[in-house]
Formats: C-alpha cells, structure tokens, sequence
C-alpha cells in the first residue's frame, strides 16, 4: 500500500448538463411563545405520558 501522495487531485469535470446553482431560501420560522412545542416528543415521552394516563384512570 502506498502513502499519501504530495500532489493535489485536480478537479474533475462535471457531467454535461449538470449545473451548479445556489439559491437562498429563507428557513427561519417565527414562532409566538404561548404556542406549543413545535417538535414531536420523543419515544420515551410518549411512552412516559401513556405510562401517567393509563395509572389516573
């Protein structure tokens, strides 16, 4: 097995038709405070919040 080589890859070129553009999307979402958490609970959660309603009933 040899090292590593102390010569740089070039770059390869690309596919013909194949194109390289950014776009700027805007991901930032406002949420107000009162509004509930926006995010699944976990499976230990659910399973935590069946566990506390199956002993109240």
């Amino acid at each position: 097995m040899t090292g590593p080589s102390s010569t740089p890859r070039g770059e390869h070129t690309p596919r013909p038709g194949t194109t390289w553009e950014q776009h700027l999307v805007a991901t930032e979402t406002v949420i107000d405070d009162d509004a509930p958490d926006p995010t699944p609970p976990n499976r230990k959660t659910r399973r935590a919040l069946a566990r506390a309603t199956r002993r109240t009933k």
